[in-house]
């Protein structure tokens, strides 16, 4: 089914950078709108429940699975992390573009549910960058650290299922790259169909 808006997955292992950009696009766009996850960590830093996630109890993120309630959702370093079936259909359903911040697991599950989604995948530009970015960061333990670039690697060897790659070595480039995608997604002819009736009817484009 065709829904009037656009659904953005983007994924990347962790220090990519993934977050950072989705944040700069949002600033930049506001008709990019995101759907708060549910995940069973706990916040860090500033965050706060229902504005970067919903966080939850393991047994309360085991009977939202058990009902269904989820488009996706991944176990991520020893935490689950799930994207809310109903929110996402409802935005896209009215015409709001949505972006996804999730797993490459997450991401593949999206794209069985909603075969129009636009899947992203952000690169960093080598491994020795993505370390340095992970012991910049100063929120995980050299060990924690270690199993996030083993995951990395099973990570980007999906990279191949993704439909657009972004690889972040100058952030204001890969912002630009991440702002074109949207934008030609949006031009594309069935979205420009739904977007501009009037203008196609009064051509007398089919």
């Amino acid at each position: 089914m065709e829904y009037p808006g656009n659904l953005f997955v983007v994924a990347a292992p962790s220090g990519a950078g993934k977050s950072s950009l989705v944040k700069a696009l949002r600033e930049l766009d506001t008709g990019v709108n995101p759907s708060v996850s549910h995940t069973t960590r706990a916040p860090r830093g500033q965050e706060k429940h229902g504005r970067e996630y919903f966080f939850v109890s393991p047994a309360e993120f085991e009977a939202m699975a058990h009902a269904d309630a989820f488009l996706e959702w991944a176990n991520v370093h020893g935490h689950r992390y799930g994207t809310s079936k109903r929110a996402v259909e409802e935005r896209i359903a009215s015409g709001t573009d949505v972006i996804l911040e999730i797993d490459f697991q997450g991401a593949l599950q999206v794209r069985r549910a909603f075969a129009n989604a636009v899947l992203i995948f952000i690169l960093p530009p080598s491994w020795e960058e993505l370390r340095s970015r992970l012991e910049r960061r100063g929120e995980d333990a050299p060990e924690v650290i270690e199993l996030r670039l083993r995951n990395a690697a099973q990570e980007m060897s999906q990279t191949h299922q993704f439909d657009y790659v972004i690889i972040n070595e100058l952030f204001e480039r890969a912002l630009f790259d991440l702002k074109a995608i949207v934008h030609a997604q949006r031009l594309r002819y069935s979205a420009q169909r739904r977007a501009r009736a009037d203008t196609f009817a009064a051509l007398n484009i089919p």
